[in-house]
């Protein structure tokens, strides 16, 4: 089985809440549920426009709930660090009382055997809301919602007008054998790359395959790349201050074509060249971490120990068809 490597991707969310979900939001500070009227129904949660003819409803509120109906639901047997609840629960469509439509939300029944169809279920208040979703932290079987001990529901001093989230996403992907071979041959300072048996054509990055004539690369076609080569074009990066940023002042990454094979490889670093400087044509050599920085920096953001490409003092290449190598 291969080995896996982890990934996180995560940014921070804000958006103006608006009218509609900025009163519902509001409410929930309040203990309350809001609908919306439409026609001679009632939308719950509210929505701004009908869901059938597009037109923008009135803010006539009408408060819902706050038990209801589960209509349908499915169960969750092993919960993310991203769900609710930190143990087995139900997502289910909850229809309140009063609404005509259902919302999503979290059912915190124990065990799959107690959900159903047609269940009443109530809200788990939080004992500290703040206007979002969650300040209901789930529903709980029968008809009477649970609230924390000296819970008044007063109203915030503010309305609701802004939601702010913090979106991640993990995910795990195999390490194919190439790359493996890859990131054991970084560590011995060597660059390599597999060479296609029919076109010739040489490839970095442990890729497992000729994209061309679809033919697998194994260790046989394993060959080592040259560790010079030369700047043939280069991006700029002004790095946006949000959270988890750790860059502050604008750096640069470039694509280096390695000398005497067809290979450019991309997103590399640049060293001891200030961006202002920064030009097609630099000769570069591969500058490899040492081993105490290896173990200082616990092989985390130098990739197989290479970490960038520094400036040999040679002549630049001034070749003309330089920039219209890509990849």
């Amino acid at each position: 089985m291969p080995r896996l490597v982890e990934h996180r991707i995560q940014f921070p969310y804000k958006r103006s809440l608006g009218p509609v979900f900025g009163a519902f939001m509001t409410a929930l500070v309040e203990r309350k549920i809001l609908g919306i009227r439409n026609g001679n129904k009632v939308l719950a949660p509210p929505l701004e426009w009908d869901p059938q003819t597009g037109e923008e409803l009135a803010p006539d509120f009408v408060e819902v709930g706050p038990a209801g109906t589960v209509t349908n639901w499915t169960w969750v047997p092993e919960p993310t660090e991203q769900h609710p609840l930190d143990r087995s629960f139900a997502f289910a469509c909850i229809q309140l009382d009063g609404a005509h439509n259902s919302m999503i939300h979290a059912v915190d029944a124990g065990t799959m055997d107690a959900m159903s169809a047609g269940m009443r279920v109530a809200p788990r208040w939080r004992a500290e809301r703040i206007g979002k979703i969650n300040d209901i932290e789930c529903f709980v079987p029968g008809e009477d919602p649970e609230i924390p001990e000296g819970d008044t529901g007063e109203a915030p001093e503010e309305p609701v007008t802004m939601m702010e989230y913090f979106a991640s996403i993990t995910y795990r992907n195999p390490v194919s054998e190439n790359a493996e071979r890859a990131g054991a041959a970084g560590k011995e300072k060597r660059l390599l790359g597999q060479q296609c048996p029919v076109c010739a054509r040489i490839y970095a990055g442990g890729r497992g395959y000729c994209p061309i004539d679809a033919v697998e690369l194994t260790p046989e076609h394993d060959v080592d790349l040259p560790q010079r080569g030369v700047v043939s074009n280069y991006t700029i990066v002004t790095p946006v201050q949000y959270p988890g940023q750790t860059e502050t002042e604008a750096f640069a990454r470039v694509m280096i074509r390695l000398d005497g094979v067809d290979v450019v490889l991309g997103y590399q670093g640049l060293i001891d060249v200030p961006v202002a400087e920064i030009h097609p044509g630099i000769r570069v050599a591969a500058m490899w971490a040492s081993e105490a920085e290896r173990e200082d920096d616990g092989g985390r953001s130098m990739i197989s120990g290479l970490v960038g490409w520094i400036p040999t003092g040679e002549p630049d290449d001034t070749s003309p068809d330089l920039l219209n190598k890509v990849l």
